[in-house]
């Protein structure tokens, strides 16, 4: 079925794109900088792939689930929304890894040093 994977990439982003925007980890924090982000990731990627293409170490696979749609040799559509998710995606679980590490910090700092010594018994 043609687009499917295509159709995969898009789901999964719009899941990331409801948890960003539940606990607002990135875009929903600070749209600009997320945009920014996601933008230089996906050109240096989009580099990286233009050098293994040319090299001969990437090549593009024949699936049935690619649109058939190519931005250039070797280079489907579907690998600019790849990375594109891939990066968003890097930055949504850096922010929430990031949110959970300060509250344990925060956490660990407020208790007592009695709770503290009570802990490492």
């Amino acid at each position: 079925m043609p687009g499917i994977y295509l159709l995969a990439i898009l789901v999964s982003a719009a899941g990331i794109a409801v948890i960003d925007a539940r606990f607002r980890l990135a875009a929903w924090r600070a749209p600009l900088r997320t945009a920014g982000a996601v933008a230089a990731g996906v050109v240096f990627f989009l580099a990286w792939d233009a050098v293994g293409i040319t090299t001969g170490v990437f090549l593009k696979g024949d699936s049935p689930a690619f649109t058939g749609i190519d931005i250039a040799p070797d280079l489907p559509l579907e690998e600019v929304f790849f990375l594109t998710f891939l990066c968003y995606l890097s930055l949504v679980v850096w922010a929430g890894a990031m949110r959970v590490l300060s509250a344990r910090s925060r956490a660990a700092h407020d208790e007592t040093p009695r709770e503290s010594e009570e802990r490492r018994a």
